[in-house]
């Protein structure tokens, strides 16, 4: 896919409905050849639309209107470049517990949780957040994670999560004013609601912060994982983090997470695990697919604020 598409795509796909800044910004890009000259200097895992829109925001950049954000991008090109190279998108979005919730609660209890990719670890938190599924509310903390929740019957409680380990490349530490930071940048423009989600649930994070290790998810999970309680069951997670991952390495994780003991639970573009016989979305607009030990069982959005199952129910 070439880069020009990548942002046709994510205007159409991602940002529209759901960003009107960003699916502006998507579509300059996507037809301007100066800026995609730029972007193509870069590894192709570095070019990503969320990347660098956030790294301007992070910079102070105007991120509203697309000729003052081209005329940013092309008069600070060197700066954006070198932090487009040395960061990485770690949209550490807590709302996607409200899509984990309902397996996590179905499993046998308690949880040893252990998040790849896992960015600050927030999404290590699910039994210490609060969710309102229609009219159904399950928990009493902070934050309070919203989700339309279709064909499903939703948790009456919280999963008991006894053990939590994050594993990243670059572990982000929620008591680092410049750490949070770049959580807030990778946030979108119009999504207050999910800056205020951030800070509670950075609240929760560093009153009781999870095991978080610098490793990769091939070479160190299998050790990471040795140290769960053996009286737990082991639930291995991941959202919206493969589709970094180039696919021998994604092949090989996969190999080695079908390995380990307990199960695996994934929210990811149906691509990037080779979902191809799926029922239609339930909307236009992007969809994650939810799959537990590589069955697919609901679309979900990428936020965590709405799912619909469409496979087996736990």
């Amino acid at each position: 896919m070439t880069t020009a598409t990548v942002y046709a795509k994510f205007a159409a796909g991602e940002a529209h409905g759901v960003s009107p800044a960003y699916e502006r910004l998507a579509e300059t890009v996507s037809a301007d050849e100066e800026l995609l000259a730029l972007l193509e200097r870069l590894p192709e895992g570095k070019r990503q639309p969320n990347l660098l829109f956030g790294v301007v925001r992070w910079l102070g950049g105007p991120v509203e209107e697309p000729d003052t954000f081209r005329a940013y991008v092309l008069a600070n090109w060197p700066t954006i470049e070198a932090a487009m190279r040395s960061r990485a998108t770690q949209t550490n979005e807590a709302g996607r517990c409200a899509v984990l919730l309902p397996v996590l609660a179905a499993l046998p209890q308690p949880l040893a949780l252990l998040e790849v990719g896992a960015s600050a670890g927030l999404c290590l938190h699910p039994d210490r957040y609060a969710y309102r599924y229609g009219d159904q509310v399950v928990g009493s903390g902070e934050p309070l994670l919203e989700c339309d929740a279709a064909g499903i019957t939703v948790p009456a409680a919280l999963p008991e999560v006894v053990w939590r380990a994050g594993l990243d490349l670059n572990p982000l530490d929620v008591t680092e004013p410049a750490d949070v930071a770049w959580l807030d940048a990778l946030i979108w423009p119009e999504h207050q609601h999910r800056r205020d989600r951030l800070r509670a649930a950075v609240a929760v994070a560093a009153a009781d912060p999870p095991l978080l290790v610098r490793g990769d998810l091939v070479d160190d999970l299998p050790a990471l994982a040795a140290q769960a309680p053996a009286d737990a069951t082991l639930v291995v997670v991941h959202s919206a983090v493969l589709y970094q991952v180039p696919q021998p390495r994604r092949d090989a994780f996969v190999e080695v997470v079908r390995g380990l003991p307990g199960h695996w639970l994934a929210v990811e573009e149906p691509w990037v695990l080779g979902f191809d016989d799926l029922p239609a979305p339930p909307t236009d607009g992007f969809h994650n697919v939810l799959a537990l030990d590589g069955t697919p069982l609901a679309y979900t959005r990428a936020h965590g604020q709405a799912m619909t199952w469409f496979g087996v129910t736990p």
